[in-house]
């Protein structure tokens, strides 16, 4: 089963990008509907790591996996000044003990990916045209700007995605999408349908 990581600083974690509910006191909330978003890049590369198993020295450490291992060289790659200028996002494929990771094309940030991935791991390379900075920037613009479009639509979430672009959840998806295509841009942005989030119960 394929779980989705938040690029950066999060790895273990089970979500589905970054996605920012819009609202206080929110109770879950379904995933954008976008199955194969358009602007999602096709493998361009792809590695399998030779080093040897690495012992972590701190408590637990028998619970990390090489997967494990490699992901938190990632989420170290992904904060590094280095990197961060082109790393946009990773997902993990724990079946096949394998990630994706995408990533404006950088051959110094592969080449210390790869070389840093243990035995058995396999790692696929995706082109990206924008890196997560950026891309949070402008997830931070659509969200802020959430009340521009009251009565013409409900703007419900907003995330990036790590492969490469910002999903915005609507109530109108056709309505919705030209408009924010044009206020923001169209070449990183995804328009889908997402429920409305239920407040939280505060009765016991």
């Amino acid at each position: 089963m394929k779980k989705r990581v938040r690029g950066r600083g999060a790895t273990g974690a089970t979500v589905t990008g970054a996605v920012v509910l819009l609202g206080a006191l929110l109770q879950g909330s379904s995933a954008v509907a976008q199955a194969e978003p358009a602007h999602a890049a096709p493998v361009t590369a792809t590695c399998v790591g030779t080093r040897p198993a690495r012992s972590l020295p701190a408590r637990g450490a028998d619970d990390f996996t090489p997967l494990d291992r490699t992901l938190a060289h990632v989420d170290r790659m992904a904060e590094s000044a280095r990197y961060a200028a082109v790393y946009t996002g990773m997902s993990v494929d724990e079946e096949d003990r394998a990630m994706d990771v995408y990533r404006m094309p950088s051959a110094s940030f592969d080449a210390d990916l790869c070389g840093a991935a243990e035995k058995g791991v396999t790692v696929r390379l995706h082109d990206t045209d924008a890196n997560r900075t950026d891309l949070e920037a402008l997830a931070d613009r659509i969200a802020e700007d959430m009340n521009r479009w009251n009565g013409t639509f409900d703007l419900r979430e907003v995330g990036v995605d790590e492969a490469g672009f910002v999903l915005v959840g609507v109530d109108d998806p056709i309505t919705a999408a030209p408009l924010l295509k044009k206020a923001f841009g169209a070449r990183h942005i995804e328009v889908g349908y997402a429920e409305q989030a239920s407040l939280l119960s505060t009765t016991g």
